[in-house]
């Protein structure tokens, strides 16, 4: 399990004086970034095959409240990947200092092509790293319907 250590900061926090939601998702992007950028998938290497991240869906559950003045860790692990590497799912959880699980996030994201501006697979080096991040027990080979889980599509305000 890929695991990034923070400290609350105070600006991390909202009017009631713990962690502020927002502070939750720039947590879990940080820490997956991290892994990304540890693994090949850093700027220069997304350059060379034009590709970047994109997200469809984050569910957070908040389990405990998370104060200032103790670290907190936030954990990396793959919930599903679809068989090129174009869609993906992690689950992570954030921890405070004596392993107590506080509250956890699903996400599903893909990558896209950023000149076409289109979902793609990734090349094999990327997707054997991405491969290679420890599972969930429940991790599953994901399809083009696993996005699309929850059935959410636009519904404009003009008619």
């Amino acid at each position: 399990m890929y695991i990034k250590e923070f400290e609350v900061r105070w600006n991390d926090l909202d009017a009631n004086r713990h962690l502020a939601n927002s502070s939750y998702l720039n947590y879990l992007s940080h820490t997956r970034l991290s892994y990304f950028m540890e693994n090949g998938f850093d700027q220069n290497n997304m350059e060379v095959h034009n590709i970047g991240p994109v997200v469809f869906n984050e569910h957070l559950f908040y389990f405990k409240e998370i104060f200032p003045g103790e670290p907190i860790r936030v954990s990396l692990e793959l919930k599903g990947l679809s068989e090129g590497g174009m869609y993906f799912e992690f689950e992570q959880n954030f921890y405070n200092s004596k392993g107590k699980n506080m509250a956890r996030c699903t996400m599903i994201g893909g990558w896209i092509d950023l000149k076409t501006r289109k979902l793609r697979d990734i090349p094999e080096t990327l997707f054997t790293a991405l491969n290679g991040l420890d599972k969930t027990e429940d991790f599953k080979i994901l399809a083009k319907e696993d996005t699309r889980k929850f059935k959410q599509t636009p519904q404009d305000l003009i008619k």
